[in-house]
């Protein structure tokens, strides 16, 4: 078995990267054809296409009439196919993302004769803790890859554990997944290369073959191949090739003795590209946007929706999922792809909104005109402050919430609007000319509630909804048509609308369900409505503090914030901005040899903006001076600055326990890493971030010894917690822990101008080419970044921030009814309810199959290290226990009411009918 090995023809397909999409395919298509020629010419050849259905849909779609050819090999088994729809990056999309890009490339699969069942994941950079358990869970019992393996696997296999104690056997690409290509350069000494190498890795391989994987990117293997390989056999040594399912299935025999847990992060023997986390902004947070919104769609669309939206959320996954390659949501390609994957991010959003808006005009139609719906998508009930536009309440009046069962509550008046519109004088034969504005009611945005016509002047009055009932457009033609020639001077033209104002109001809405309310006058001296549960005191603003009784946030002198728990815990000076120069590229950052950091901002006004009681809020502007750029030696930052303002928006909410925090500037710096600093209480050793179904403990180094520095910054989905701080997330992010774990940084900006630098001072060799990206430097650019801050002395456990970071990243969703104004409120109606310490529910959608119909699908993750029990309420009678891939594994009998015992960090999908 020693001098035997297994050479496995494949290629890696990047579908864009420093090429747009097209332009790969167009290569994708002819390298295809290159390998059905091959296949069927050489009854021995085996090929392997990349783990990803998304190289073949690609390719069917140029070369339908080759779909039977395709079959064919996969059915004989010499063309591996899937599982995976395409390969993505981990870190940079949800837990949620992952399942549906297995789920939807097995799929694809199965209707070409079936998936490779390998957890193929050859180049993404790194690889999260609970990919074990994604593929255990679908019945997945082997992975492959390269980038991330720890130093302390020596062989070339180990035992991969996900947190719930799942396994996979993984085979790891030690050298990459090109090692056999250096034996096949001279096809004349294959045989001689081969016992070279296979004498160089001995050590590695035991007593199982060598695995030569036989191709790289964009390319597709010789056609000469399989006879090269045949003459080296043919001279004493054992040589197949093989698929990478049949090397594992088939070839390899020692046991499997290294167990590693966790996820993989390891600089060891490979680069991860770290930087990644942090470039192109932009791109996380479509990215974030974009799955919010599909899943915000499907939970609307399965609990308050008859219609049948499933092509259109197929749609808005595949663009989601497409997005996620590892090439792709990374920012690593050039200018021209990822303004390609932001348009197909922007695209999955926008069909996920129109099935969700679709859903929430169902109910609706039962809200009065004057009133609003509030849809929550979180399984849990809440109390939610929401926005809306409504008549502003007359001179000596105040306004008032109604809510379904006629209670009143709070509202906050936040800005007025103009009541006059436009004010126009003309000659009246330009009369017709206005009367053109005019689509069958509707004048600049609103609705004509009445006008007023007398000789010289027509008066409009706009309304949201009007209440002076019919409107007729050709009979106001004619009297105008008539008052004109009755009075042919000029004319005065006045539009004016009711008084309208932007109302803050407290929502308090059942668990995944719906309620209404309407906002009416009150009179100043009636007395005000108490708040909602479970806000116990409002929310209070001086010149410099905010207060809500939960948290208190006081401006320092230098612009930071001070900021103390209902705990008593203190964190000082959070929000100092830290910018340095950077002479990276978009795979990893690099400082300059001599950088200058800018942290003091030369000008500081803070702005009390609102004072409650629902909320309050501050602005802090700093102005700092940052460099321009680096100066044409690298390793300097250029001396001549632009002085550019930040602002930061801090604001506090009655009943919340964190204080919300949005920073904006404009980018007028190129070359440059910004970062937002949370300084600790107290020395901490290690830092937990939450992502892909779980929370993952770091500490404070990397493990190196490959081509890149090890630099500790780490990746964080919803959350990351150091000792006292626990910072919430709007998208994916990049951290590090600083200061010898003093303070906590969150990456705001990483700028740059090239996907790869030949020259790296972190890294020792080149990622890729060196080609240019200016839109890397986001120049001009209005950059904004969201989060919230939450003291606890007890961590992310006690500050229970898993489902406080489901609050703060999911918005209720608010809608205008439309039945009559003036109408009873609908009663409000609780969907499902899940109740369960720290556990995500990451999926609610409607699903079906042939045996057993229609239902509710519910994706649940224990995001703890212990043992739980998990109620779903709702309306349903029955409970499925299903794999990642739907596949039935139990049934029970639960009217209204399931209980699941989960174990730590478990994922478990049930299906309610």
């Amino acid at each position: 078995m020693r001098n035997s090995a297994v050479f496995v023809p494949h290629f890696h397909w990047d579908r864009e990267w420093y090429e747009p999409f097209q332009v790969f395919r167009h290569r994708l298509v002819a390298a295809l054809d290159t390998v059905l020629e091959t296949a069927e010419a050489n009854p021995d050849f085996r090929f392997t296409v990349d783990g990803q259905m998304a190289a073949i849909e690609d390719y069917l779609e140029m070369r339908p009439e080759n779909r039977d050819r395709l079959v064919a090999l996969v059915t004989e088994g010499r063309l591996a196919i899937g599982p995976w729809l395409i390969l993505l990056d981990e870190f940079l999309c949800s837990g949620e993302t992952i399942v549906r890009n297995l789920q939807m490339g097995w799929a694809a699969a199965a209707d070409l004769g079936g998936a490779m069942p390998i957890g193929y994941l050859p180049d993404m950079f790194g690889h999260v803790a609970q990919m074990p358990q994604i593929l255990a869970r679908a019945g997945i019992e082997h992975a492959a890859l390269w980038r991330g393996v720890p130093g302390s696997v020596d062989g070339h296999a180990f035992r991969w554990r996900a947190p719930d104690g799942s396994e996979v056997r993984t085979e790891f690409l030690f050298d990459g997944y090109d090692n056999g290509l250096d034996v096949l350069l001279v096809p004349d000494q294959i045989g001689r290369a081969l016992g070279e190498y296979a004498e160089m890795t001995a050590e590695r391989w035991g007593g199982d073959p060598v695995l030569a994987m036989a191709g790289t990117d964009h390319n597709a293997p010789d056609p000469h191949l399989a006879a090269w390989l045949r003459q080296a056999s043919g001279e004493g040594r054992a040589i197949t090739i093989a698929t990478l399912d049949e090397y594992l299935r088939k070839h390899v025999r020692d046991e499997v003795s290294a167990t590693v847990t966790g996820e993989l992060r390891s600089h060891v023997r490979g680069n991860i590209l770290p930087g990644v986390l942090s470039v192109r902004l932009g791109l996380k947070q479509r990215m974030a946007l974009a799955e919010r919104t599909v899943d915000h769609a499907e939970r609307m669309n399965a609990l308050w929706s008859r219609r049948d939206d499933s092509p259109f959320l197929s749609l808005a996954w595949h663009k989601i999922i497409e997005s996620t390659a590892h090439d792709s949501v990374v920012g690593s390609g050039t200018d021209e792809t990822c303004d390609q994957v932001a348009a197909r991010l922007a695209e999955a959003a926008q069909t996920a909104r129109a099935v969700r808006d679709a859903a929430l005009a169902e109910p609706a139609a039962l809200v009065p005109s004057d009133g609003h719906l509030v849809a929550n998508p979180l399984p849990f009930g809440r109390t939610a402050l929401v926005e809306v536009d409504v008549a502003a309440p007359p001179t000596g009046t105040g306004l008032t919430a109604i809510a379904t069962d006629g209670s009143a509550h709070p509202v906050q008046l936040i800005a007025e609007a103009p009541t006059v519109l436009s004010d126009e004088r003309m000659d009246a034969s330009q009369l017709e000319r206005v009367l053109r504005r005019i689509h069958r009611r509707e004048l600049f945005g609103r609705l004509i509630d009445r006008y007023e016509l007398t000789p010289g002047q027509l008066v409009f009055h706009l309304a949201e909804v009007p209440t002076s009932g019919p409107f007729d457009l050709l009979i106001l033609r004619q009297e105008v048509a008539a008052a004109a020639a009755e009075y042919p001077g000029e004319w005065r033209v006045l539009t004016v609308e009711e008084a309208r104002a932007t109302a803050l109001v407290p929502v308090q809405v059942p668990a995944s369900g719906l309620t209404a309310f309407r906002v009416e006058p009150r009179e100043d001296t009636a007395p005000a409505p108490a708040s909602y549960e479970p806000a116990t005191a409002t929310a209070t603003a001086t010149d410099r503090t905010l207060s809500n009784g939960l948290v208190e946030v006081t401006v320092a002198a230098d612009g930071t914030l001070d900021i103390t728990g209902s705990d008593g815990t203190v964190l000082n000076g959070v929000g100092r901005l830290v910018d340095g120069g950077d002479r990276g590229d978009s795979y990893n950052y690099a400082p300059p040899a001599h950088d200058i950091l800018v942290a003091d901002p030369t000008e500081i006004t803070v702005d009390l903006l609102e004072e409650g009681p629902l909320r309050s809020r501050l602005r802090v502007t700093r102005v700092y001076a940052w460099p321009t750029a680096l100066s044409s030696d690298r390793d300097l930052r250029d001396e001549r600055i632009v002085p550019t303002p930040v602002e930061t928006l801090v604001e506090v909410r009655a009943g919340e326990p964190f204080v919300r925090v949005s920073t904006s500037f404009l980018n007028q710096s190129a070359d440059h890493r910004l970062r937002f600093h949370v300084p600790l209480p107290e020395r901490v050793a290690t830092s937990s971030s939450a992502g892909q179904f779980a929370v993952t403990e770091r500490g404070l180094t990397a493990e190196g010894g490959w081509g890149e520095y090890p630099l500790p910054t780490f990746p964080a989905s919803t959350f990351v917690s150091a000792g006292a701080a626990t910072v919430l997330l709007d998208h994916s992010s990049e951290y590090e822990l600083v200061g010898d774990g003093t303070e906590l940084a969150v990456t705001l900006l990483r700028a740059i101008g090239s996907i790869s630098v030949n020259i790296h001072p972190l890294r020792d060799e080149p990622a890729a080419s060196e080609i240019p990206a200016p839109g890397a430097q986001d120049l001009g650019m209005r950059v904004e970044n969201r989060f919230a801050v939450v003291p606890s002395a007890t961590g992310w456990r006690g500050a229970k921030a898993v489902a406080l970071a489901e609050e703060f990243r999911n918005d209720v969703l608010v809608t205008r009814g439309t039945a009559p104004a003036g109408c009873q409120l609908p009663p409000d109606t609780a969907g499902l309810l899940v109740d369960g310490q720290d556990v995500l529910v990451s999926g609610i959608r409607r699903v079906t199959d042939d045996e057993f119909g229609a239902g509710i699908e519910v994706r649940l993750a224990a995001m703890n290290d212990s043992a739980s029990t998990v109620r779903v309420t709702g309306t349903f009678s029955e409970a499925t226990t299903v794999d990642l891939l739907g596949r039935p594994i139990s049934r029970t009998q639960a009217p209204d009411r399931l209980e699941l015992a989960l174990g730590p960090w478990e994922i478990r999908t049930v299906v309610l009918r």
